[in-house]
This record gives structure tokens, C-alpha cells and sequence, in this order.
């Protein structure tokens, strides 16, 4: 009898095939320790998921990503929900993880979900029950534990912005078993102290150990406190139910104190430009309101009576003055005419006739004789000449004919 014959890619597939079948195998949640952790550029991550007997390969593709909610790493332990499939090209079987949770928090996001969600609908997040942060305070309360990082970076950042504000410290249980009282205790008696703003908060860790800020109780003390409160727990990427009710929320115990007290040496740099920017603006202003006394007093002085009589006074003094060019202008041109009429008279002078050797004639009665015909013989008549005259008697007229 002959034995049937099947390829490599047949067989892997049959294999491939009976994994798909199995009810179980497609819809599995395994846990384990997380090794040979790689995130590849694609954005899928590989990674070995063991116990202490045995170890299975396992791959998260970048698609079921989102619902990561931490960086996997080596050494985590970790419940993975996904399929067991055959991966047919290399005939080995590997798990593939649609959602990865750490060991324990599957159970605490569950329920963390749920109180967020009823705590919402009640209204406990709504923006308009959230207090303002006063800008500058006197007192800061802290609401955390009283050994680690968190207490000491507030105390330090407080200090490096404002010295002059006092921190005062509830030194309240963080995490375990009572721990959410403690908190609750803490922000009861630093509101009843009447610190200006408040923080609570802690360091970073897992959902186990910053639960305590995800109890209900908690939630309502934040809540009902009159004092503003910033939630400060964990690092940036974890979220709480604190973070949801309080009145601001920090990424870390370091911004809150940075969020809280303000930094006075910025505000000692602002008031001194304030104050140079008003001394400028006061000593434009001084300079403009003396420019425009200036001015007035200059318009009042030439309004004044007196300004007005010493223009009059000057108008005159201009008018006598072009009054005398004028009339010296005139009398020159008198003169100058006057000089030629007496050089014209001087042409016509009997006396200058005279002194060049003609006479004037006239009769006894000294009346001028121009004409021969005015004289008859036996008239007398007189001649004058420049150095004397002479009485004459006519003789004869001698009359010249006309032509």
C-alpha cells in the first residue's frame, strides 16, 4: 500500500488549519513574564512570553496598539487576550495579542472605568465646578507622603520660585491598605487650616500602587473642598480619578508646584519694566504738557495788551520809516526835476542874453519892445545891456519886408 505524500507548505497549513478550529485557542487570555521585548520601525512589537517552565513567541501588530496603555518592557508581567495561530511560513505557532494588560490591573481598570463614568454623569468633572487657582499665594498645603521625591521637588521648586511662601505638609499615607482615608484626612485638615491652594499627589508607579487616588472618597473630598486643589500623581502619562474632580490637574508633583506658586523674581523683573515703562511714559508726558504750556504762554503773551501795543508801536515805526524813504525818494526827484527846469529857466535868462551882447529894449515905461514896428521916429526908448543902459531917441524905422 502506498503512503500518501504531503509538501511542507500542505502540512503546515493542515496544522494551521486544526489551531483555527480550536474555540479556545482563538479567543485566549495568557499570562506571563515579558522578555526579548522589541518595538520594530513597522510599529509592531515582538516579544517572549515565559514562566518559570516554558516560554511562548508572541506579537502585537501596530493596528491593536491604541489600547496599550503602558510601554512594555522587560520584566513585566502581563495578561495577554488574543489567538494562538500557526505561523505557516515557518511552521511555529506564536501568540498574537489583540490587548495587553499588566498582571492585576485588568480588574482595576475595569473598575476605575466605571466610577469615572458615574462620577462623571453626576457632574463631579464639570468644568464649572472647578476653582480657580489664586495667582499668588501665602500657603501651600501638600497633601503626600512624607519620605520620597514628591515632597522634597515641591519644597525645592516652591523655595527656588517664592521663598517667602510656606508649604505645609500632611504627611499622609500614599498607598496601601487605608491609604485613601489618610489622603482624605490629609485635604480635611489643611482646608481646615485655610492653606491658600492645595496639592495631592505622589510619585509615579503602577494602577496598584496609585490607587488609593482613584477611590471614590477621595474623589468627593477634592471635591467638596473649599480650597482650590491641583491633582498631581504619577507621571504625565497616568491618569487618575483625582486628576478628573480637581480643581487643575499636573503631570507631576514638580508641575504642580510650579503650577501653584508663582515664580516672584519674574514678577519682581515685571514690576521693575512696569516702573520703567511708566517713568517714560510719565517723562513724555511732563515733556508734552511743558511743550504745550509753552505754547500757550507763547499765544497768551501775543494776545496780551501789551504785546499787542509793542506790535502796534512796531507797525508805526515800519510805517515811518517806508513814509521817510518815501518822501526822501520824492524830494530827489524833485530835485532832480527842479534841476532841470532851472537849467531850461537858465537858457531863458535875460540876464545870461544879456552877457553874451544883446540888449533888452523897452519904452519909457519899461515895457518891452519886441518888434521894429513899435517904434516911431522920434520915440525914445531905453537898451539895456549887462553893464548898464542907454537912452536912445529914433531917427528912422526901418521896417523888413516879409516874404
Amino acid at each position: 500500500m502506498k503512503r500518501s505524500t504531503y509538501s511542507v507548505t500542505q502540512v503546515n497549513g493542515y496544522i494551521k488549519n486544526m489551531f483555527a478550529q480550536d474555540f479556545m485557542l482563538k479567543n485566549i487570555c495568557v499570562k506571563g513574564e515579558i522578555s526579548n521585548c522589541k518595538y520594530h520601525s513597522s510599529g509592531h512589537i515582538y516579544f517572549t512570553l515565559k514562566d518559570e517552565k516554558a516560554a511562548i513567541s508572541g506579537v502585537m501588530f501596530a493596528g491593536n496598539r491604541s489600547g496599550l496603555k503602558f510601554h512594555l518592557q522587560e520584566g513585566d508581567m502581563v495578561v495577554i487576550t488574543g489567538s494562538v495561530e500557526v505561523y505557516e511560513r515557518d511552521g511555529r505557532y506564536q501568540l498574537y495579542a489583540r490587548e495587553i494588560t499588566k498582571d492585576g490591573a485588568g480588574d482595576l481598570f475595569l473598575r476605575f472605568e466605571a466610577l469615572k463614568q458615574e462620577l462623571l454623569e453626576m457632574g463631579m468633572f464639570a468644568p464649572e465646578y472647578k476653582k480657580p487657582i489664586p495667582r499668588y499665594i501665602k500657603t501651600l498645603g501638600v497633601v503626600t507622603a512624607e519620605t520620597g521625591a514628591a515632597v522634597q521637588d515641591i519644597r525645592n521648586i516652591s523655595n527656588r520660585r517664592n521663598p517667602y511662601v510656606q508649604v505645609i505638609l500632611y504627611p499622609a499615607q500614599v498607598q496601601g491598605q487605608g491609604a485613601a482615608q489618610s489622603i482624605v484626612k490629609g485635604i480635611q485638615a489643611l482646608e481646615h487650616y485655610g492653606v491658600d491652594v492645595m496639592i495631592v499627589g505622589r510619585g509615579g508607579g503602577s494602577i496598584e500602587d496609585l490607587w488609593a487616588f482613584n477611590e471614590e472618597i477621595v474623589a468627593r473630598a477634592i471635591f467638596d473642598c473649599t480650597v482650590p486643589v491641583i491633582s498631581a500623581v504619577g507621571h504625565e502619562t497616568d491618569f487618575t480619578i483625582a486628576d478628573f474632580v480637581a480643581d487643575l490637574r499636573a503631570p507631576t508633583p514638580s508641575a504642580g508646584a510650579e503650577l501653584a506658586v508663582y515664580d516672584i523674581f519674574e514678577l519682581q523683573n515685571r514690576i521693575g519694566g512696569l516702573w520703567q515703562e511708566l517713568h517714560h511714559a510719565m517723562e513724555n508726558q511732563w515733556n508734552l504738557c511743558v511743550s504745550h504750556y509753552q505754547s500757550l504762554l507763547g499765544k497768551l503773551q501775543q494776545k496780551s495788551p501789551l504785546a499787542q501795543l509793542n506790535g502796534k508801536k512796531q507797525y508805526a515805526l515800519n510805517l515811518e520809516e517806508r513814509l521817510g524813504q518815501r518822501m526822501e525818494g520824492r524830494i530827489a526827484d524833485s530835485k532832480y526835476q527842479l534841476g532841470l527846469l532851472a537849467g531850461r529857466l537858465e537858457g531863458l535868462s535875460p540876464a545870461k542874453k544879456l552877457n553874451q551882447g544883446l540888449a533888452f529894449v523897452s519904452d519909457t515905461e519899461n515895457k518891452r519892445i519886441s518888434k521894429a514896428s513899435q517904434i516911431r521916429p522920434g520915440d525914445m526908448f531905453c537898451l539895456r545891456f549887462a553893464d548898464g543902459t542907454v537912452r536912445a531917441k529914433a531917427e528912422d524905422v526901418l521896417i523888413t519886408e516879409k516874404e
